[in-house]
C-alpha cells in the first residue's frame, strides 16, 4: 500500500511508533495474496508477542462453585489457550478495517495475523452473501494460544430492546455451542457479544449468555469448560452475581 509510505518514513526508528503503525497497516489491508517471506517474519513477532503477554491454559482456570465447567475470568481473550474462543464479528466477517480500533474483532485479527483474514475472506466467497445474524463460523486461531476462532454476528440495537434483539443473541450462543460440539471442541470462551459497538445493554445480554450455555451444558457433555470471559469491572460483577 503504496499510498502510507509517507508515514512509514515519519515514523522513523521509534519501536512503539512502528510497532503501531504495522497494526494499523495490517488493519487497513483488504485480503489479497500475502508472501511466504511476510508470513515468516509475522508469524514471529506475534508469536513473541503472545509469549510475551502470556499464555492462560483455561483448563488451569478455576470454576465457578455453582458449575465445575463453567469459568469467569477478566482479561484479554487473545491470551486465552482453549479449543476456541468467540469473535464478535460484523456481517463482512472479515475484521474490523479500522485501524487499532478497540473492538475485539480488531483485537483478535491483530493477534492473529492476516492468515485470518484471508481465511474469512475465502469463506465468505464461498458463501456468496453477508452471515446473517445469530449464526456462527470456524476458522483456525493462527497465532493465537486458540486453536480456532467460532465468528458470530450479534444484533445492533438502534434505541429499546426487542424480543428479536434478545432471540438473536441467544441464537449467538446455541449456535457457537452447537458448532463446537459438532467439531468435537471441548473448551470454548465467550466475550460479552454485542454488549461494545453493537449496544447490547450489559445486564440482559449477560443474562442470556449465562442461561443458554447453562441450557446447552445441561444436555450435553461435550463441552468440558466454558469460559465467559469479561473485560470491564462492570460486567464482572454482572456475571459473578448471575454465577453465584
Amino acid at each position: 500500500m503504496p499510498e502510507y509510505r509517507a508515514q512509514a518514513v515519519q515514523v522513523g526508528e521509534d519501536h512503539a511508533a512502528q510497532r503501531g503503525l504495522l497494526r494499523a497497516l495490517m488493519n487497513a489491508r483488504p485480503p489479497r495474496p500475502i508472501s511466504e517471506e511476510f508470513l515468516r517474519l509475522q508469524d514471529e513477532l506475534l508469536s513473541a508477542e503472545r509469549e510475551g503477554r502470556g499464555v492462560v491454559d483455561v483448563m488451569t482456570l478455576p470454576a465457578v462453585p455453582s458449575d465445575p465447567r463453567i469459568v469467569l475470568w477478566q482479561g484479554d481473550i487473545t491470551r486465552l489457550a482453549a479449543d476456541a474462543i468467540v469473535n464478535a464479528a460484523n456481517s463482512a466477517l472479515l475484521g474490523c478495517f479500522i485501524p487499532c480500533h478497540r473492538c475485539i474483532d480488531n483485537a483478535i485479527h491483530s493477534a492473529a495475523g492476516l492468515q485470518l483474514r484471508a481465511e474469512c475472506a475465502a469463506l465468505m466467497e464461498r458463501q456468496g452473501h453477508p452471515e446473517e445474524t445469530g449464526r456462527a463460523k470456524l476458522t483456525a486461531g493462527y497465532n493465537l494460544p486458540a486453536r480456532h476462532v467460532l465468528h458470530t454476528v450479534g444484533p445492533i440495537v438502534a434505541g429499546a430492546l426487542t424480543d428479536e434483539d434478545l432471540a438473536l443473541l441467544a441464537s449467538c450462543y446455541r449456535s457457537c455451542l452447537s458448532l463446537a460440539a459438532k467439531h468435537g471442541l471441548s473448551s470454548i470462551a465467550f466475550c460479552c457479544i454485542s454488549t461494545g459497538e453493537f449496544h447490547f445493554p450489559n445486564e440482559a445480554a449477560a443474562e442470556i449468555a449465562v442461561r443458554e450455555v447453562c441450557a446447552f451444558l445441561r444436555e450435553n457433555d461435550s463441552i468440558e469448560r466454558v469460559i465467559f470471559n469479561v473485560f470491564k469491572d462492570e460486567d464482572r460483577a454482572i456475571y459473578e452475581r448471575l454465577l453465584r
